[in-house]
């Protein structure tokens, strides 16, 4: 499979991702508030709405949960911070806004797990 195949794919796979981990939080409740939202620091795959609070998840997928969190890293979390913290200063409580960091790994089955909290 060439390199421009495997990018097509693993973009494909990625908002299958997405898709999935967006229906699992309106299941739950939440709203949504914004998908793949581009600030400062870079991409937020999902934006959602709690009763009093926004949430910010990074989406992960891969063959297991273990090697989607192994993802994940530090300076991709500080980037998604920055991001975050330019969305809230529109919101009425600006930098004061509850939030949260989630991170949601997706295995290749499709089964999700939520990290809630996963960094601050």
């Amino acid at each position: 499979m060439s390199r421009a195949a495997r990018g097509r794919l693993g973009y494909h796979a990625g908002l299958s991702a997405e898709a999935i981990v967006e229906q699992d939080y309106l299941r739950r409740g939440y709203s949504l508030a914004q998908r793949r939202y581009r600030g400062p620091g870079g991409e937020i795959d999902l934006i959602v709405r709690g009763r009093d609070s926004v949430i910010f998840v990074e989406v992960k997928a891969s063959k297991t949960h273990a090697q989607a969190a192994a993802r994940v890293s530090a300076r991709q979390a500080a980037r998604i911070q920055t991001s975050a913290s330019a969305f809230v200063a529109n919101e009425p409580a600006g930098q004061l806004t509850d939030m949260r960091f989630d991170v949601a790994l997706v295995d290749a089955s499709g089964a999700i797990e939520i990290l809630e909290n996963a960094f601050m």
